[in-house]
């Protein structure tokens, strides 16, 4: 197991160097020029020239790639052309905010979809089969920006039971009830499309695991459905579910940028957005490096659960 998790890594790190050098050159060639953006079209070339040549934009595009590879091997992001704040400490600030979100909406799209693709598997030709079935590809389908739309004009425009936005109230109560309250439609949002993959590869995975011969032998010798499904047959249909789970924290954290933006969340998402309306390719980049990590990690851990779930399974070279 270990050769393995070390041949993953060796193969991740020129993967790595290569998306950073992909989102590198897009962003340095995407128009638009940071210094006009920031400081207004009334400066003059001399003082444009200056800001530039400032934050080495003077420079050909391979010399600053080298240059900015070579800062982020010493664990230096550059700094923020907004503020002149370090890059990784702008980022780090908006973190805790994002793994609230983002891990509230996988917890709750894990409880629902395994119980509700679970329950649609042992019972498939039932209303609540069909019914999971639907709604999966419904949750799966929905656009992220429309739902959160929704939510805010009918929960917050015309019931006025929730915020609309931001991540706790301005004046007045702050406590737990209210970060909670701020927390339902964001969370939420995020979570339906991972329920609605959860549920139906759950559904799919069990459903074939139970047709196997040694189910039908397990029920065959008297063991109730409960046993079997949950010391026989769960864990095999968990592989696939794995592989999913792997993937999920990436996809959150891509939905999570139209999410903070549309609901004020001051989080990684919210600021990839204002960060690229800004031309700040210091802090973009390091978000990118962020969430480049992050993909690699997502999917180096779902191999390693295969393992863990199906000891059965065995990497060769």
């Amino acid at each position: 197991m270990s050769r393995y998790i070390l041949g993953r890594l060796l193969q991740a790190i020129p993967l790595f160097f290569l998306i950073t050098l992909i989102a590198f050159g897009l962003l340095h060639l995407a128009p638009g020029d940071p210094a006009t953006l920031l400081y207004g079209t009334e400066m003059t070339p001399d003082q444009r020239a200056q800001i530039r040549a400032a934050w080495g934009l003077d420079e050909p595009l391979p010399v600053q790639y080298v240059k900015w590879l070579g800062n982020l091997l010493r664990g230096d992001m550059g700094r923020s052309f907004v503020d002149g704040r370090p890059a990784l400490l702008v980022i780090a600030e908006r973190i805790p905010a994002t793994l609230q979100l983002t891990l509230s909406g996988l917890l709750f799209a894990l409880v629902l979809g395994l119980s509700v693709g679970i329950v649609a598997a042992l019972k498939p030709h039932s209303a609540l089969g069909y019914a999971s079935t639907f709604f999966s590809t419904f949750f799966y389908s929905l656009p992220n920006f429309w739902l959160a739309l929704l939510l805010i004009l009918l929960f917050s425009v015309w019931l006025k039971v929730l915020p609309s936005a931001g991540i706790e109230s301005l004046r007045g109560e702050t406590g737990l009830a209210d970060r909670l309250a701020h927390l339902a439609m964001p969370a939420f949002v995020v979570s339906l499309r991972e329920m609605g993959r959860l549920i139906r590869f759950t559904r799919a995975s069990l459903l074939d695991v139970m047709s196997q011969d040694y189910i039908r032998t397990a029920l065959g010798k008297g063991l109730t459905m409960r046993v079997v499904t949950l010391r026989h047959a769960l864990r095999n249909a968990l592989i696939p579910v794995v592989t999913l789970l792997g993937l999920s924290l990436p996809q959150l954290l891509s939905g999570a940028i139209v999410v903070e933006t549309i609901f004020a969340w001051p989080g990684i998402g919210r600021l990839v957005v204002d960060s690229a309306f800004q031309r700040n390719y210091t802090v973009l980049m390091g978000e990118i490096v962020m969430v480049s990590l992050v993909v690699i990690a997502g999917n180096l851990l779902a191999d390693v659960a295969y393992a863990v779930i199906d000891p059965r399974i065995r990497y060769g070279k």
